[in-house]
């Protein structure tokens, strides 16, 4: 028996329902959340997930301020604007598209972001509240895989999770939402020893190490729930991500598709981290 396929585009309809009844509501009472997404350069990728956000936030009713800036764009321009933004009454969160231009340094950009308007929660006082267990945003994408992995029927609490990657955008936030869970935590990287001997003790398995279909169905405990973050383009053309899915749902009990999965969801959750800056303001 294969696994069942946890659709991240159902769950994600499945949310933003939900969220448009919210903004709805709050529209009522004269509140109107507004995002403002910042793009440097002509990156195919980030124009493929700026253009999923803008409309994201037109499906839900929430207002978009969209900035597309020159390749060339300095330093100094970027962090006028964000200042500009900070100020601006409409404008509740605030997203830099990553990465930016070589030129531009990311860690006097994020940190420039004022906290409250951070929805992407990178600013490190937003880390810092994660690592505390008191945010005021969820980060998108692992707030969005804790939503997948409820829709999978798997309570995180007593289990054995393990997570593959390290990353600051993933990884790390990832283990700390599954610990505030009450799971038991392992991170694993591309240089942690006898991998496919970790990844085989979890019943919660986070596939963010950024290999094409890296893991295989041998890495995976009968049973497990894998979410697979990955998302790799073959020459083929083909999107994969990062656990080889035809082998992966012959053993695990639930599995995330790619594409369909966790992106989806990531940008749902954006959605809902502007929406609580709107509120809290």
């Amino acid at each position: 028996m294969g696994a069942k396929i946890i659709s991240g585009n159902e769950l994600s309809k499945k949310i933003r329902q939900q969220l448009r009844v919210q903004v709805e509501e709050l529209n009522r009472k004269g509140i109107y959340p507004g995002l403002a997404v910042v793009l440097v350069g002509s990156d195919p990728a980030s124009q493929i997930y700026v253009n999923r956000k803008q409309k994201a936030c037109e499906e839900l009713g929430i207002l978009s301020y969209p900035y597309a800036l020159d390749e060339k764009t300095s330093e100094e321009e970027l962090l006028t604007l964000i200042s500009d933004l900070n100020k601006d009454p409409k404008v509740n969160g605030i997203l830099v598209q990553l990465p930016l231009p070589a030129h531009i340094n990311e860690d006097k950009i994020i940190p420039a972001i004022s906290p409250d308007k951070d929805v992407d929660a990178f600013h490190p006082e937003n880390t810092g509240r994660i690592m505390n267990g008191n945010p005021v945003f969820l980060p998108c994408t692992p707030a969005g895989i804790m939503e997948l992995i409820k829709e999978s029927g798997m309570q995180v609490e007593g289990k054995k999770c393990v997570v593959v990657g390290r990353s600051n955008i993933v990884g790390k936030p990832m283990a700390m939402l599954l610990m505030a869970a009450n799971g038991t935590v392992t991170i694993c990287h591309s240089r942690t020893r006898d991998l496919e001997e970790e990844c085989r003790k979890a019943d919660i398995l986070v596939a963010a190490i950024g290999r094409p279909e890296y893991i295989k169905g041998s890495f995976i405990k009968p049973g497990a729930v894998v979410i697979d973050v990955g998302m790799n383009r073959l020459e083929s053309g083909k999107l994969v991500g990062d656990v080889e899915f035809s082998t992966a749902c012959e053993i695990a009990s639930a599995i995330t598709p790619v594409p369909g999965g966790v992106g989806p969801m990531t940008i749902t959750m954006l959605m809902k981290n502007t929406i609580t800056a709107a509120i809290s303001k």
